[in-house]
């Protein structure tokens, strides 16, 4: 079953169209990893998915619920704030520059949705924060500020938080881009082991041997459009597109 719908999405920012028509699908349990050159509108897409950004034509869908909009008859009306958080909180976002509240604990950030979004008791949101603390390896350190950690540790934190809300998708925008090339191994782990569990993942990516390894699919994209879909070991070994092949040629 699919669970996120991308049909014909275009966006611009005046003049400059970033996205141009771009659709696929991602079925529920699927790790779709989705990389490119700079500028391709990968992490444009990513926003698009969220709300984040809004788009100038086509159509998202999670599940069943149009993203960001409600639709009578032909006619788009785009969602109040509350109905857009809702939604949102369904969609858990990772960036690539962790986004943590820096005057909040580890603890505190992961609780943080919960309490405010879902309203979750303070005691039942503080026990799954902390399982989940300890399920991205970092319950011992629920009491540090952002600043005390190293950017794997707050990545790893960040996501920990994208997970408290329990989304249907998560959305990684190259998740280990501000890392230094020690602390990138330690974000990958985790989340190989949380596709392991099925939740559903799309991720904006540099790092070519997870999406070949852990990808379900793989989607290449050049200036806003998708230029090839399949599995990845056929899209990063055997490509056709000359595009392609040459991209993979200097990053392999």
């Amino acid at each position: 079953m699919d669970l996120v719908r991308i049909e014909d999405v275009h966006k611009s920012y005046g003049h400059l169209e970033v996205l141009k028509g771009v659709s696929f699908s991602v079925a529920k349990g699927d790790v779709q990893c989705i990389v490119g050159p700079s500028g391709s509108g990968k992490s444009t897409l990513l926003r698009c998915i969220n709300h984040l950004e809004t788009i100038n034509r086509g159509r998202i869908w999670v599940e069943d619920d149009l993203i960001g909009y409600r639709q009578n008859g032909r006619i788009l009306h785009e969602m109040s704030d509350s109905e857009l958080c809702h939604q949102r909180s369904q969609i858990g976002m990772v960036f690539q520059s962790f986004n943590l509240f820096a005057h909040r604990t580890s603890l505190e950030n992961v609780i943080e949705g919960p309490i405010q979004v879902r309203s979750t008791p303070k005691t039942q949101a503080i026990e799954k924060a902390r399982a989940l603390l300890a399920q991205v390896g970092m319950d011992r350190f629920e009491n540090y500020y952002p600043r005390q950690l190293s950017g794997g540790q707050q990545q790893r934190v960040a996501i920990a938080r994208a997970l408290a809300m329990e989304p249907k998708v998560v959305l990684f925008d190259e998740p280990t881009s501000a890392l230094d090339p020690e602390r990138v191994g330690e974000v990958l782990d985790v989340m190989c082991e949380l596709a392991k569990t099925g939740m559903t993942m799309i991720v904006v990516t540099h790092e070519i041997g997870f999406a070949r390894e852990v990808g379900s699919t793989l989607i290449f994209m050049d200036q806003g459009v998708v230029v090839e879909k399949g599995k990845p070991r056929d899209v990063i070994e055997r490509s056709n597109n000359e595009r392609a092949q040459a991209f993979f040629s200097k990053i392999l």
